[in-house]
């Protein structure tokens, strides 16, 4: 008989969805709240899910073990945010395909009890920003900025990822974040040809302009590899950056100068600000060779946002085709960067479905950061 063991598993285990459920762990999110406790979430996504759901997980000592005390339906794609001392979740009520529509409604709720219970997105001033789905975004970065919040979408209406427009959407910091009237969306821009821009993050350069930093895919020149991949092996890594408009409303982009190096520019990234050292940090998953795709996870860091380095690694498998440390959303937790990870691992099951279809969700806590970004 096959007995489960997670002892080779690194981090603390939140979640374990075996490759047979045909449940894949998606959508990892966290958050530090104001009390010193961390809140966290993940989704399903596969061909026994409903794409529609998310889990709410807490530890009140440092990511040591951690409780789920919610389950939300039609939530998903999605970040956990702390905003004037309440914490939300903001991103759509469903991903990818669920019966004729593509992509999601944009949704936000908000929580007053550290995120055991939760506002319903079920009318227009209540969380419900638009009736019409086709939108697209992940746990990327809510950045408050001049007065507003801001955070990063995509509209995503059609299945052909190069089709798919970047935008932002925004609102007063003052406001109701739950009613659609003070939300404003920006216009849409589209990709270089053959180029997907996906997951991004908004960002304020150090002029104090607001951008959007993308994730970029060329899709024209892509191969399977390794398995569940789709990446040139050997290809630049890149990433995309989209000016925003003092208004909010106008993106611009130059192709030839806003076209930045960025190892791990091939899969979802988040990057933060940190203000005590004036460098932006991302972790990342950089695809150097064969022997790399989304099993090794590393920090990385920059004084511009357009001037990368990878500083250290923090989690590598030698093999890429049934192991990750994938779509990973962290936060700053004191000296430390606190971070969860959609991760696809050895379980005494047959392990993960392939490196993409994660069977964990995982914690793990990088201790005294800063240490690492000195040259």
């Amino acid at each position: 008989m096959t007995r489960t063991t997670h002892t080779a598993v690194p981090g603390t285990i939140l979640h374990h969805s075996p490759a047979s459920s045909r449940r894949y762990v998606g959508c990892p999110s966290i958050v530090v709240l104001p009390s010193g406790d961390l809140v966290a979430s993940h989704s399903h996504f596969g061909p026994n899910t409903t794409q529609r759901d998310s889990f709410i997980y807490k530890s009140t000592n440092r990511g040591a073990s951690w409780e789920r005390i919610a389950a939300l339906e039609g939530q998903i794609w999605s970040k956990l945010f702390v905003h004037q001392g309440e914490l939300y979740i903001f991103g759509t009520d469903q991903c990818d395909r669920v019966g004729d529509r593509l992509g999601g409604t944009v949704v936000i709720r908000r929580s007053a009890d550290g995120g055991r219970t939760w506002s319903e997105p079920n009318a227009p001033h209540r969380g419900l920003l638009t009736d019409e789905p086709g939108y697209h975004t992940a746990a990327v970065p809510v950045v408050h900025h001049q007065g507003r919040v801001w955070k990063a979408f995509e509209y995503a209406a059609v299945a052909d990822r190069t089709g798919w427009q970047t935008l932002v959407l925004s609102a007063p910091a003052d406001a109701d974040l739950l009613d659609r009237a003070n939300w404003a969306f920006s216009e849409r821009i589209g990709s270089w040809p053959s180029w997907q821009w996906i997951e991004g993050n908004t960002a304020v350069t150090p002029d104090g302009e607001l951008v959007i930093l993308s994730r970029a895919n060329d899709l024209a020149n892509q191969t399977e590899w390794p398995a569940g991949a789709r990446w040139r092996p050997g290809g630049e890594e890149t990433a995309a950056m989209i000016h925003v408009g003092p208004n909010g409303q106008q993106l611009h982009h130059d192709p030839d100068r806003d076209r930045i190096r960025f190892p791990g520019g091939g899969s979802k990234f988040t990057v933060r600000f940190d203000a005590k050292t004036a460098t932006y940090c991302a972790l990342v998953n950089p695809q150097t060779g064969l022997e790399h795709w989304r099993n090794t996870l590393s920090l990385s860091a920059s004084p511009d946002l357009r001037q990368w380095r990878v500083c250290r690694q923090l989690l590598h498998h030698p093999d890429p085709n049934f192991h990750a440390f994938q779509y990973v959303d962290w936060d700053f937790d004191g000296e430390d960067i606190v971070f969860l990870s959609r991760t696809a691992h050895d379980d005494g099951l047959g392990g993960a479905h392939n490196a993409h279809d994660a069977n964990y969700c995982t914690f793990h806590r990088l201790e005294r950061f800063r240490q690492y970004l000195a040259d």
